[in-house]
């Protein structure tokens, strides 16, 4: 009886030592190496740097930019804010007083900011992860003229700017990078 049970287990303890090593550790090692061969920027988090190598960011992860100078992103609903650790949406429902609250709270501070006219969406409402990095061209459009009254541009080159930063998607709808259009808006002289 114990040299048939050993020698039925034994098949079993292999294959699953066999299949724990070749899908546990020699897949996700043979996925990581295509992925640094083939998308190294990607497989490291598509990290923005500035001139002096500096990480400042990533093109695919939101981050709050908190003075009137930068354009705004859209609210977060991860963690504190733009936490990728606690990345997710709020479940907050249509008939949710929280949410209800929290988007007020977001189109006082918009109207504060001198957003006149109806706000897009996106303005005021957290994406369902809670760190998109891009704005519809129609949020980037309503900032512009606080963005240039505060740097003291002209509202037309700003727009311009905005414009000339809408990427065209070809399966969704525009938008505009945020990081990428203050970056751009920085080098402005």
């Amino acid at each position: 009886m114990g040299k048939d049970l050993s020698s039925a287990l034994r098949p079993v303890v292999v294959m699953t030592i066999l299949f724990a090593a070749l899908l546990g550790i020699g897949y996700p090692l043979a996925m990581t190496g295509l992925g640094q061969l083939l998308f190294p920027a990607q497989a490291n988090g598509s990290l923005v740097r500035a001139t002096d190598g500096a990480v400042i960011g990533s093109s695919v992860v939101g981050q709050a930019f908190t003075t009137d100078r930068y354009f705004q992103t859209r609210p977060s609903a991860a963690g504190k804010g733009y936490d990728g650790l606690a990345s997710s949406g709020s479940n907050l429902g249509p008939t949710s007083q929280a949410l209800v609250d929290r988007v007020k709270g977001d189109v006082a501070r918009m109207r504060a900011q001198g957003i006149a006219g109806p706000l897009p969406a996106d303005l005021v409402t957290a994406s369902g992860s809670g760190l998109d990095p891009d704005l519809s061209p129609a949020s980037a459009q309503a900032q512009v003229a606080r963005v240039a009254r505060v740097r003291g541009l002209a509202p037309e080159r700003v727009a311009a700017l905005v414009a000339q930063q809408t990427e065209a998607s070809l399966l969704g709808d525009p938008h505009v990078n945020v990081l990428a259009l203050n970056r751009a808006l920085d080098a402005l002289r």
